[in-house]
């Protein structure tokens, strides 16, 4: 999606899971307590990502603030989500968020952070809630805390969904492309419902982790608890290549390391991951130009023939013999704004090399098809159209040729774009779905409700399309727009569309 070049709180990762029960400040002559989980969720040199669940026991509270100190001196937070994150020495505070404050008996809240550490990594041992120290049991005025201890640890995940999620079915299918339908090993036919999951494409950049909250196994269960069945994942360029543009702690191998796990984790669920190139290099400052940076900070026309081609011989190689994992070459490609007119714009798309308007040498997808076929990946390989991927009028005519032939399309619609209506889908997006498979891989609408892609789902339920919500992160849905209010997986107004529809489609 372009309009996302906000600066949002980083991706966060923690610690060895231990649960405390804890002590509340009475609220109003009555009963408190608490229940804090604090968790690893992925660690790599020097580095370490950790979810933090707060659980409430007694009476409901209006606002809630975390404390606990790091054992060791190297231990640092560098960014959070969830909560204002700050830190005074060894000693950390989170405290809660306008929207998720109000925590009523029995509520839990998720949160997390991203940190470095030197010298070792020891999980905290004590906490506080609105500073008073983590005892146990439920505090009334009269009494003394009633301490009940565990004979073994009681590990709460990190992220409660609100239903319990589906058992899961086994791994997710390898996919190839058979007509115009996806099909796994068994011939059964396989639509991709799901969501987007953005984070990757933008934090590492921006020097605030690798993702945009907690990407672990509680974080699955909640989508899960959707009936998701696919989960597309953009990344930035710059990132997995770690060039010098990208702060070393989040670039490179230590990127790529948390890409696969995320990927991996989603397979292991039963979930298709589709990996995405959302972000690259290249200078433009043409029409519709989205920044004037060179780095990897926001959406550019086309791939940039300078690292495209080793960003996807890297990414192809880590994913080949996995064909469960689709991959998504480009974002949302805009060179028409740049050459002038659509026929310049579309052999810019499929051709690449010299396009009038562009600054840099552009990789077009026939190159980067070719780039994925020569590592030996048999991936499905999905590819978008002009207008930011919402104008495919021509994406047949210009359609690279694949010697697996095992390509599809996709498109990104919004209630804001050109093509937005049931006449420019049937002109427009029909002829493709009638000859390759077609997923609609975002889907929104800037007013926090659901009745544009209400619609838009029933077209594409009717044409036998899959399509993906944007974007399951924690956003003003008003403006982002975003499916949950927190990682619990409840739903914004404008999620519970795409959820209740989830919940009759997929399984």
């Amino acid at each position: 999606m372009k309009i996302r070049t906000l600066a949002l709180l980083a991706a966060g990762a923690l610690v060895t899971a231990g649960t405390l029960v804890a002590a509340l400040p009475p609220a109003s002559a009555a009963g408190a307590g608490c229940a804090v989980t604090y968790k690893i969720a992925s660690s790599w040199p020097g580095g370490f990502q950790g979810d933090v669940t707060v659980k409430n026991l007694g009476d409901p509270l209006s606002s809630w603030s975390l404390g606990f100190d790091f054992p060791d001196p190297g231990q640092k937070v560098t960014q959070g989500w969830s909560a204002t994150w700050s830190q005074s020495g060894a000693h950390v505070t989170a405290a809660s968020m306008g929207w998720n404050g109000s925590l009523g008996t029995g509520a839990s809240v998720g949160l997390g952070f991203t940190g470095t550490w030197t010298g070792g990594n020891p999980v905290p041992t004590a906490f506080t809630v609105n500073g008073v120290a983590c005892t146990g049991g439920v505090v009334t005025p009269s009494t003394s805390p009633s301490i009940s201890p565990s004979t073994s640890p009681s590990v709460s995940p990190s992220v409660s969904p609100s239903t319990s999620p589906p058992s899961p079915t086994g791994a997710a299918p390898a996919l190839k492309v058979s007509g115009n339908k996806f099909v796994t090993g068994a011939g059964a036919e396989h639509r991709l419902y799901g969501v987007n999951r953005s984070g990757g494409e933008f934090a590492c950049i921006q020097g605030n982790g690798i993702w945009d909250g907690p990407m672990d196994q509680s974080s699955i269960d909640a989508m899960r608890s959707w009936k998701i069945r696919t989960v597309r994942v953009p990344l930035n360029e710059e990132c997995w290549l770690g060039t010098p543009d990208v702060p070393a702690g989040y670039g490179g191998a230590t990127y790529q390391t948390a890409v696969k796990n995320y990927v991996n984790l989603l397979v292991q669920n039963g979930i298709t991951p589709i990996v995405e190139m959302h972000w690259n290099y290249g200078l433009y400052t043409g029409t519709s130009s989205g920044c004037s940076d060179v780095k990897a900070t926001c959406q550019k026309p086309m791939p940039d023939a300078q690292y495209a081609p080793a960003f996807w011989t890297g990414v192809a190689t880590a994913f080949k013999g996995n064909d469960a994992v689709v991959l998504d070459l480009f974002n949302e490609p805009y060179p028409e704004r740049a050459t002038g007119d659509a026929t310049s714009g579309w052999k810019c798309w499929r051709d690449g090399g010299t396009c009038a308007g562009i600054g840099y040498q552009v990789a077009g997808f026939q190159s980067l098809v070719n780039t994925v076929r020569a590592t030996g990946a048999t991936n499905v390989i999905l590819i978008g159209g002009l207008a930011y991927s919402n104008d495919l009028s021509q994406w047949l005519t210009y359609k690279p040729s694949d010697p697996l032939n095992n390509l599809a399309a996709f498109a990104h619609i919004y209630n804001f774009n050109s093509c937005a209506n049931t006449s420019c889908w049937n002109s427009q997006l029909a002829p493709v779905a009638a000859q390759v498979p077609l997923t609609l891989s975002e889907i929104g609408e800037n007013d926090c409700a659901h009745g544009f892609i209400d619609g838009l789902m029933d077209w594409a339920d009717a044409n036998r399309v899959g399509y993906l919500g944007w974007t399951w992160n924690t956003w003003d849905c008003s403006t982002g727009p975003s499916l949950i209010s927190n990682h619990n997986g409840t739903a914004t107004a404008f999620g519970q569309g795409l959820k209740d529809r989830l919940a009759k489609v997929s399984n």
